[in-house]
């Protein structure tokens, strides 16, 4: 049985799916302004091995990731989330370009990065520009049934038509009263409703038409539209990081029931930060680290992937390069046994793999505890290379099973390098001395290989050579 920790229910519960056997999916996307950092990544690696999980558990899986190109402010920290500036409209002036231009370059970019990353892409991306229309009809529904009210041009939620209100977050009305005093905006009935739509000013390039003004969607608003188009009425589940909590999520469930008169989602799930030297990694700090950055360095995509599932996703990540180093060792040691077994003459005996391979999939079942699931793992890669070292028979073909089902659940491809052609010329020569014995040319050559920065390594199948 699949547990996850339900944010709604603050607890861990037995995962069941609206309709048997089926689920959908809305996980959050990029606001496309900017290049996305590792800590991005963080969440939608996240995300997608959990769609792993589920699919490996024998779900069909339908999975929307929004692309947000309009309507995420600057201030989505402070309050509602929408006062300050547009971030697609303050890019496109800094770099003087349209908005749909720095849209369409930076969703290119995360993209690319999923990619690399060996993210499984979503079924649709749908782009907030693109459902304008479905986010008018939204409004005038919550107009018409007294959920929203319009003034000068600006159509604003009245949180206090909404009962239930602060119970993703604990932000209840009572609470938001006795906390922090907030500056009412001059057209709100109370000062934490927030905007579903908002009159664009003279300089505002983004707008549309609409019952109410020229202008542009809240934030908000955008990510119901768009998963109740995708998903109907009731999602199961709504995967985001954890400062999504509060006010996004929350937004989204008072404006969604209240639309539908049903609950909008039965399980969320958020992921914590991933710090860079205790602080928290963003854009507006500027404090952060690209997929660029990290391959730079001498790591691989892959080498972050497996750094992500070290830490469970409930648990704040401080990201160090030394982690990653590991990480990238705990990948190398992996694909070198499914090396050394596919290149092992065939044998049969005890199954090894079966009695760690429940220890994995228990752990990955018990809300996605890939930290446990991995240690299961090296358990076993330990255990299997101990044997091969001795010669010991077992179950090479529920061996190398084992180890592939793995690695595609936690989304770890190979990683292709190549070798230029001195370094195996050099390799060759290195090999060639070793079998005649000559162990002072084969050290020579072996440094020499380490001087231009690869690493030989001697087993019972032969040399390897590796990118040091």
């Amino acid at each position: 049985m699949l547990t996850i920790y339900n944010t709604l229910a603050k607890r861990k519960e037995a995962f069941e799916p609206l309709h048997p056997g089926k689920v959908g999916m809305y996980a959050c996307g990029p606001t496309v302004y900017d290049y996305i950092h590792i800590g991005n990544l963080r969440a939608y690696v996240f995300s997608d091995t959990l769609r792993r999980l589920l699919e490996h558990e024998g779900y069909e899986v339908r999975l929307i990731r929004n692309i947000t190109d309009v309507g995420h402010m600057t201030d989505d920290a402070i309050a509602q989330g929408d006062s300050g500036e547009d971030k697609l409209e303050k890019k496109a002036r800094a770099e003087q370009k349209s908005p749909a231009e720095i849209a369409a370059f930076y969703e290119d970019y995360f993209h690319r990065a999923e990619e690399a990353i060996n993210i499984i892409p979503a079924h649709f991306y749908p782009a907030a520009t693109a459902h304008i229309p479905h986010m008018i009809r939204m409004i005038e529904d919550l107009i018409r049934k007294g959920c929203a009210y319009t003034v000068n041009g600006n159509v604003f939620f009245d949180v206090t038509s909404f009962p239930s209100y602060g119970k993703l977050s604990g932000n209840t009305l009572e609470n938001l009263k006795v906390g922090a005093r907030l500056e009412a905006h001059p057209d709100k009935k109370n000062p934490w409703d927030f905007a579903l739509w908002l009159k664009a000013p003279a300089e505002h390039t983004m707008r549309w038409p609409s019952p109410w003004s020229e202008g542009y969607p809240g934030w908000h608003i955008e990510c119901s539209a768009m998963s109740l188009e995708y998903l109907g009425d009731t999602l199961d589940i709504h995967t985001g990081g954890e400062d999504n909590i509060f006010p996004h999520h929350e937004a989204e469930i008072a404006q969604s029931e209240c639309t539908t008169g049903k609950p909008f989602v039965r399980y969320w799930l958020h992921n914590r930060h991933l710090k860079i030297d205790g602080e928290k990694m963003s854009k507006s700090q500027g404090n952060f680290y690209t997929i660029e950055d990290i391959v730079e360095k001498g790591y691989s995509p892959m080498d972050l992937r497996l750094l992500f599932l070290s830490a469970h996703y409930r648990s704040q990540m401080n990201f160090t390069w030394d982690a990653i180093a590991q990480a990238k060792k705990n990948r190398e040691t992996l694909f070198a046994l499914v090396h050394r077994l596919e290149s092992a003459p065939p044998m049969t005996g005890p199954d090894l793999a079966s009695p760690i391979r429940e220890t994995w999939l228990a752990a990955l079942r018990d809300d996605l505890n890939t930290p446990l699931a991995l240690a299961a793992l090296l358990e076993f890669v330990r255990l299997t290379n101990g044997s091969l070292d001795r010669k010991e028979l077992f179950d090479a073909r529920q061996a190398i099973a084992f180890l592939k089902e793995a690695l595609l659940l936690f989304g770890l491809k190979t990683v292709k390098v190549s070798i230029p052609k001195e370094v195996q010329v050099l390799a060759a020569a290195r090999e060639a001395a070793r079998q005649e014995k000559n162990f002072a040319r084969s050290d020579e050559l072996r440094d020499k290989l380490l001087s231009i920065g690869w690493v030989t390594e001697d087993t019972p199948e032969g040399s390897k050579l590796k990118k040091k």
